[in-house]
C-alpha cells in the first residue's frame, strides 16, 4: 500500500527544475546577480517542492488531508496537490476488499464442549473519513472484534449446530461483526468458518458413545422384531408422551389405529407366543 504518495511525475518535474537551475547558474554566472544567482536559487528551491506537494493516490486509495490539524479533504485517486508544511496526509486508506484470518481456541460451546474454530473475514472500508478519524488502528480493531464475536457465537451454540449449520453461523458472524464495525466506516462483506475441531480425546469418547448407541438401537430392534406386541405398546407410549407434553394433535392412518387397538395387540401377542394348543374334549 502506498504510504507516502511518491510518484514519477513529481520526481521528473523536480529533476527538470534542478537541471535548469544548474544550467542557468553555469551559463549566466557572469550576467549579474539576478540571472546568475537569484533565479537559479529560486529554481533549485522549486525543485525541492514537487516531491512534497504533488502526491498521487492509486485507483483503490484515498488520502486523508489535514490542514493545521483539521480535516481539509479526502483526496484521490490520481494526482493531487497539497501545501507543504501546512497540509499533512495522515492516512492512506486502501478501499479494496481485505481478508482477516481469526480463530478461537479451546472455546466452550453451549453444551460445554471445547472447540477450536478457524474462520476468515472479508471486509472493505466504505468511509475513509471515519476509518481515519474514528479509530486509531481499524485493522487491529477488526481482528479483535472478529475474535470476540466468534467466541460469543460459540458460547451460544451447541456443538452439533456449529458442525452442521455452517452457513447459518457464517451469516450470524457477518451480521454481528458488521454491526460493530459500521461506526468505523468498515463493512463486513462475508465470513467463512473454515474448520471446527475438537480435542482428539473428546473425539474418541464421542465415537465410543455413538458406537454404544448404535449397538443399543440394534439390540432394541432385535427385541421388537421378536415381540411385535412390545413394538405396538412402545409406539402407543411415544404418541401418548408427545401429546401429553406438547399438546399437539396427531393424525394417524386408520390402518395404524386398528393395529393399536387392544384386540389387535392381544392378537399380535398370541401370534408371537406361537400356535395355541388344541382344546381338550
Amino acid at each position: 500500500m502506498n504510504t507516502s504518495g511518491r510518484n514519477a511525475p513529481a520526481t521528473v518535474i523536480s529533476i527538470l527544475l534542478f537541471v535548469t537551475a544548474l544550467l542557468m547558474a553555469t551559463l549566466l554566472h557572469r550576467s549579474g546577480i539576478l540571472l546568475g544567482l537569484v533565479l537559479p536559487g529560486a529554481l533549485t528551491l522549486g525543485a525541492a517542492l514537487p516531491p512534497v506537494s504533488l502526491l498521487m493516490a492509486r485507483q483503490w486509495e484515498k488520502a486523508v488531508v489535514l490542514r493545521f490539524g483539521k480535516l481539509q479533504a479526502i483526496r484521490g485517486p490520481g494526482l493531487f496537490a497539497i501545501i507543504p508544511f501546512v497540509d499533512d496526509v495522515t492516512a492512506w486508506i486502501d478501499q479494496r476488499i481485505q481478508t482477516t484470518e481469526f480463530n478461537a481456541e479451546q472455546a466452550l460451546t453451549k453444551d460445554t464442549v471445547p472447540a477450536n474454530i478457524d474462520a476468515i473475514l472479508f471486509w472493505q472500508v466504505h468511509d475513509p473519513e471515519r476509518a481515519a478519524l474514528e479509530i486509531t488502528d481499524y485493522r487491529s480493531a477488526i481482528l479483535r472484534v472478529a475474535q470476540t464475536s466468534l467466541r460469543e457465537m460459540i458460547g451460544a451454540s451447541p456443538l452439533s449446530a456449529l458442525m452442521s449449520e455452517r452457513r447459518l453461523a457464517d451469516q450470524q458472524l457477518k451480521e454481528e461483526i458488521g454491526r460493530k464495525t459500521a461506526d468505523w466506516g468498515v463493512a463486513a462483506i462475508s465470513v467463512e468458518v473454515r474448520d471446527v475441531a475438537i480435542p482428539s480425546q473428546l473425539q474418541d469418547a464421542m465415537s465410543r458413545q455413538a458406537q454404544a448407541e448404535r449397538e443399543k438401537f440394534l439390540e432394541a430392534a432385535n427385541i421388537y422384531a421378536r415381540n411385535p406386541a412390545a413394538l405396538q405398546l412402545r409406539a402407543m407410549n411415544i404418541i401418548y408422551e408427545t401429546t401429553k407434553e406438547r399438546g399437539a394433535t396427531i393424525l394417524m392412518p386408520s390402518a395404524m389405529v386398528d393395529c393399536m387397538n387392544p384386540g389387535g395387540i392381544m392378537g399380535l401377542a398370541c401370534a408371537a407366543a406361537g400356535p395355541a394348543s388344541p382344546a381338550l374334549p
